[in-house]
């Protein structure tokens, strides 16, 4: 179970996934029109923040599933054309990817799902995107450690 802070710090640790993803739309909006993307990228940022320390949200987690989640649509994409046969087509193999490599991400299937209908040159912004992404997770890692190194261990002692 997650472990749950005061309110203000609550809001403070959900603020840098939402500036994260503020970034990330802007860019999208600005470079691609792409607003599809933004959509995996989102839900990746939240999981961060809930708990950045879980398995599911470590930068390599993420990487793996995310990277070959969008490789994986933009290839079936390619291979078949756009359309649900592409996305569920592309579902499948990076749920399977997924399991066999050990690197559960759940909104990466929703990237895979993107890319199996997005056409034009998405990847390399995408690929920015994740790399902001990484940055948010060294960024919730490292405020989870700085909050948890100041919260007493005990809470009845400040009684």
């Amino acid at each position: 179970m997650r472990k749950r802070f005061d309110l203000k710090t609550e809001i403070s640790l959900a603020l840098f996934p939402t500036l994260t993803m503020a970034v990330v739309l802007f860019l999208l909006e600005a470079y691609s029109q792409q607003h599809l993307l933004f959509a995996s990228l989102a839900s990746s940022a939240f999981l961060i923040y809930l708990d950045p320390h879980l398995p599911t949200n470590s930068i390599y987690t993420l990487v793996m599933a995310q990277v070959s989640a969008a490789l994986i649509g933009y290839g079936v994409l390619k291979l078949i054309g756009p359309g649900y046969t592409s996305a569920l087509l592309a579902m499948i193999v990076s749920i399977t990817f997924m399991v066999l490599l050990n690197v559960m991400h759940p909104p990466a299937v929703s990237t895979a799902l993107t890319f199996a209908f997005v056409t034009g040159q998405a990847v390399p912004l995408f690929l920015i995107a994740l790399g902001i992404l990484i940055v948010l997770i060294i960024v919730q890692k490292f405020s989870v450690w700085l909050i948890n190194r100041n919260v007493p261990k005990d809470p009845i002692s400040k009684l």
